[in-house]
């Protein structure tokens, strides 16, 4: 029977995963170095920091989806926001060790304020 895979070659599936690890590696490498934001930061300083580098800095989305009006986000529920920043989800990290209870506040306010138009 002939050997599709040749010796020494990855194959396609084992390429695909590489990639795909090396895009979570990069997306959680890059949301560990940003620091934490001041104490005092307003919730656009706070999104410029921690958020705009994956959801885009007119909140139109990139690597993350679209934040701003029309956007899936601006349906949802503050406690759905909160919960998805503090906690990650899918591809998304955790800011649970970044935020506090009033940055968060701040940063959801600054979107709804955004979302709004």
């Amino acid at each position: 029977m002939l050997n599709l895979i040749e010796v020494g070659k990855p194959s396609f599936p084992t390429i695909d995963i590489v990639r795909r690890l090396s895009v979570v590696m990069l997306l959680v490498l890059s949301a560990c170095s940003v620091g934490r934001p001041a104490d005092d930061a307003s919730g656009e300083e706070i999104y410029q920091q921690l958020c705009a580098n994956c959801h885009g800095d007119d909140l139109n989305g990139g690597i993350g989806p679209p934040l701003g009006p029309g956007s899936n986000a601006a349906n949802q529920a503050d406690a759905f926001l909160e919960f998805t920043i503090m906690n990650g989800r899918g591809r998304m990290v955790s800011f649970s060790s970044s935020l506090n209870d009033e940055q968060l506040d701040r940063l959801v306010v600054y979107l709804r304020e955004e979302q709004a138009g």
